[in-house]
C-alpha cells in the first residue's frame, strides 16, 4: 500500500510542486526555473557551509532521502563534493528506527527516547544484532538482512522473526517499561556508535581530512557524536543544528548559493549559524500589548531587576519559562525557547519530568553552562553550542551512588549522581550546551549572575512546550503553556510573570490539540 505512493511522490515531486506553486505565480515558468538537490547533498551542505572549516571531511545519515541513506563526502572551500553513498533498503537511520517502533515509542519522533533510554540497560542483545540484523565491513560500510523487517514491503518497522529474536513482540506504546526494552535500547545504542566509529575512522584515512562535519537525522544522536569527539581521528568537528530534514531546507538554499551560482562563503570566528537562532523575534512593546490581550498580568523590569528575578526564581526552587530574543532554528531549546531550573536540586528532574513536561520519568535534562567554565564541570573542553554533545561529568563533581551495580533500570533514577543531579544521566553523562556572550547575550548574563550567587554555572535547559506539543513561538504560546503547566514564574522579553498574580480562570487542562509524539 505504502510503497506506489512513496515512489510516486519521489518521482514525480517537481511537477507536484510546479503545480502548486503555479497557484501563487500563474505566470511563472516553475518548471525551469525550480532548482533541485539530491537529499544528501542538502544534508552535506547544510553541514560544511555554514561551518568554519575551509576545508572538511562530511558525513551524512539517515533514514532515506531519494534513495542514499549514508553519504560521505569533501567540502573545500565554496565546492563540496558527495564521494560514496549507501543505498535503501540498508540504512542506520531505519535500523535504528525498527527499535524506536519495537521499544514502544514513535517513528521519526521517538528515536531521542530511545537513546535517552539505553544507559538505564545493558548491551545483552548487541552481539544478536550485529550476528543476525546487519552485516559491517571494517570501513562501517554496511548491509542489512531484511529479513527482520517490514519497512520496505509493510507497514511496520519489524516482524514476527525480529519478535522472536529480542524475546517477545513489540512494546505497545503505552506500556510499562521493562528492563528487557532497556537492554535492546542499550544494544542498538552501542552498535550504532561502533558502526559510526568505522565510518569516521575510515573517512578520516580516505580523505586525511583534519576537520568533520555531520547531518542527517543520525547526526542528532548526541551520544554517538561524544563518542566520535573522544575518539579522536579528527582535530575539529561541527555538526549542523538542525541536522535532521528541517535543515534539508537550508542545506538546499546553501548548495545553490554556491554550487549552482558559484558565490563565495563568507569566513566566520565561530560558524554562521549564529547561535540557531534565526527564528522570529518580538519587541518589549509587542510583547506587553500581546501578553495584555491574553489576559496576563506581569511587571516590566529593567535589565539587572529581571535578571535578579530570575535568578531568585531559580535558587528558590521555581521552573523558569524564559522567552527571550529569536527563536532557535533545529530540535534543541538553546536559551531562547527554554523551561529553566536549578541544576543542583535533586528533585527538579522529576519535577519538571512529571509535572511541567509531562512526560516519561526516565527522560534526562540538559545542561547550560558558560562556556569558558565546561572544563570545570564536564570531560569536555570545546564548543557545544548546538546541544549535539555528550559527555561526562567530571570526577569530582561525582556521587557515588549508594548500592552500586545492583540498581537496575529507573531505581538508579532515585539516587543523586553528582553536584548537578538534575542534569546528570544514570551513566553520569550530560547532553551540554556551552553559551556564548556573542550569540546569546541575555541568556549568557542570566548563567553569568546565577553562577555569581551560587558558584556554579550549570541551569537546566529543556524546550519550552509540553509532550505531544510544539516548543513555544510567540508571547500567546509562551503564556498558555505556562496556565497549562507547573511553571511557577515567565520571563517573556522584560515582562515577569508569576502564577499567583494570574487570573485563576485562564488555567488550561492537560488537553492538547495534538497528538502524543
Amino acid at each position: 500500500m505504502a510503497l506506489p505512493l512513496w515512489v510516486r511522490e519521489k518521482l514525480f515531486q517537481k511537477n507536484l510542486l510546479g503545480k502548486l506553486l503555479k497557484q501563487y505565480g500563474p505566470g511563472f515558468d516553475w518548471q525551469k526555473r525550480l532548482l533541485f538537490t539530491e537529499h544528501h547533498l542538502s544534508h552535506a551542505a547544510s553541514a560544511f557551509f555554514p561551518s568554519p572549516f575551509e576545508e572538511a571531511a562530511v558525513l551524512t545519515m539517515d533514514g532515506v532521502g531519494e534513495w542514499a541513506t549514508t553519504s560521505i563526502a569533501m567540502g573545500r572551500g565554496p565546492s563540496l563534493e558527495v564521494l560514496e553513498e549507501i543505498h535503501f533498503p540498508h540504512s542506520l537511520g531505519l535500523l535504528y528506527s525498527a527499535f524506536t517502533y519495537y521499544t514502544g515509542f514513535k517513528v521519526n519522533s521517538g528515536e531521542y527516547k530511545l537513546m535517552g533510554l539505553a544507559p538505564y540497560g545493558e548491551p545483552k542483545y548487541a552481539q544478536t544484532i550485529l550476528d543476525h540484523l546487519i552485516d559491517v565491513k571494517t570501513d562501517g560500510s554496511f548491509r542489512l538482512d531484511l529479513s527482520y523487517f517490514e519497512y520496505c514491503t509493510g507497514l511496520k518497522m519489524t516482524n514476527s522473526r525480529f519478535d522472536a529474536l529480542f524475546g517477545g513482540p513489540a512494546r505497545k506504546p503505552q506500556e510499562a517499561l521493562n528492563q528487557r526494552h532497556m537492554d535492546v535500547a542499550a544494544s542498538i545504542q552501542v552498535v550504532l556508535e561502533q558502526i559510526i566509529l568505522r565510518l569516521t575512522r575510515s573517512l578520516a584515512s580516505k580523505t586525511g581530512a583534519k576537520n568533520l562535519c555531520l547531518a542527517g537525522g543520525v547526526a542528532l544522536n548526541c551520544v554517538a557524536n561524544g563518542r566520535v569527539l573522544r575518539d579522536g581521528r579528527f582535530e575539529h568537528f561541527w555538526i549542523q543544528p538542525a541536522a535532521g530534514d528541517a535543515g534539508g531546507a537550508l542545506g538546499a538554499a546553501l548548495a545553490a548559493y554556491h554550487l549552482y551560482k558559484g558565490q563565495p562563503r563568507s569566513r566566520n570566528r565561530c560558524d554562521a549559524m549564529k547561535g540557531a537562532f534565526l527564528g522570529p523575534g518580538f519587541s518589549q512593546e509587542d510583547i506587553e500589548r500581546r501578553l495584555h490581550a491574553a489576559g496576563g498580568r506581569f511587571t516590566v523590569l529593567g535589565d539587572v531587576e529581571l535578571l535578579k528575578a530570575s535568578v531568585d526564581a531559580l535558587i528558590e526552587g521555581k521552573a523558569l519559562g524564559w522567552f527571550q530574543g529569536r527563536m532557535e532554528f533545529g530540535p534543541r531549546a538553546l536559551g531562547g525557547r527554554s523551561i529553566l531550573g536549578d541544576a543542583r536540586s535533586p528533585s527538579m528532574q522529576s519535577i519538571l519530568n512529571l509535572k511541567v513536561k509531562r512526560r516519561e520519568s526516565f527522560r534526562p535534562f540538559a545542561p547550560s553552562i558558560l562556556r569558558e567554565d565546561v572544563a570545570d564541570w564536564f570531560e569536555l573542553d570545546q564548543d557545544s553550542p548546538y546541544m549535539l554533545l555528550v559527555a561526562g561529568v567530571v570526577k569530582h563533581h561525582r556521587k557515588t551512588m549508594p548500592g552500586g551495580p545492583e540498581l537496575f533500570g529507573i531505581d538508579k533514577l532515585k539516587v543523586p549522581r553528582s553536584d548537578i543531579p538534575a542534569v546528570t544521566h544514570v551513566d553520569y553523562s550530560a547532553r551540554i550546551q556551552t553559551v556564548h556572550r556573542e550569540t546569546n547575550p541575555r541568556f549568557y548574563e542570566l548563567l553569568s549572575c546565577f553562577k555569581q550567587r551560587t558558584g556554579c554555572p550549570v541551569i537546566v535547559n529543556t524546550s519550552f512546550n509540553v509532550r505531544g506539543e510544539p516548543i513555544v513561538c510567540t508571547p500567546e504560546d509562551a503564556f498558555r503553556c505556562f496556565m497549562g503547566t507547573a511553571i511557577e514564574a515567565l520571563a517573556v522579553g522584560n515582562c515577569l510573570l508569576l502564577k499567583p498574580d494570574q487570573d485563576p480562570s485562564l488555567a488550561r487542562t492537560n488537553e492538547t490539540d495534538f497528538g502524543p509524539d
